[in-house]
């Protein structure tokens, strides 16, 4: 959890707070998409949380690298998602409601590094193949596994 998120959590304790983020679709050469296996047992893409100051590239950017060790040189934004279908209670009993742009990128550079901080492996998956994803993250790939755009791209 981000310092500004506690700091949020501190004033409002567990009741609904609205929370910003950007999550990415990288695909390799072989077509396949990078799923982490995150600590809470869930697999889903890497993203996270807007940080004050940031723009939504900004964060997917941040986000991806801090997770993977990859940068991103160049992404597309698909589609923000919102709304009910998005409202989380955590086992600790914090509630939120998030707003999530889903960004794609092929063009990426560096070497995939995990350092187990927030994730147990990094794997890139056939589109027909995926594991189980948390729900978001279903959401966010359903809209795009029969995509004309993934397919051209």
């Amino acid at each position: 959890m981000s310092e500004y998120v506690q700091q949020l959590r501190a004033l409002v304790g567990t009741r609904p707070l609205i929370l910003v983020g950007a999550v990415a679709i990288l695909q390799n050469e072989k077509r396949q998409i990078l799923l982490q296996h995150r600590k809470d047992g869930n697999w889903g893409l890497p993203g996270g949380l807007m940080e004050p100051g940031e723009t939504l590239e900004e964060t997917a950017a941040r986000e991806v690298y801090e997770e993977t060790g990859l940068t991103l040189k160049q992404m597309t934004l698909l589609e923000l998602f919102s709304g009910p279908e998005l409202y989380v209670k955590l086992r600790n009993g914090d509630e939120l409601y998030s707003v999530t742009a889903l960004y794609y990128a092929k063009d990426y550079e560096g070497e995939l590094v995990n350092d187990q901080t927030e994730a147990h492996e990094l794997r890139f998956f056939d589109w027909d193949k995926l594991p189980s994803l948390n729900p978001a993250n279903a959401l966010y790939l359903a809209n795009y596994l029969d995509s004309t755009f993934l397919r051209k791209n």
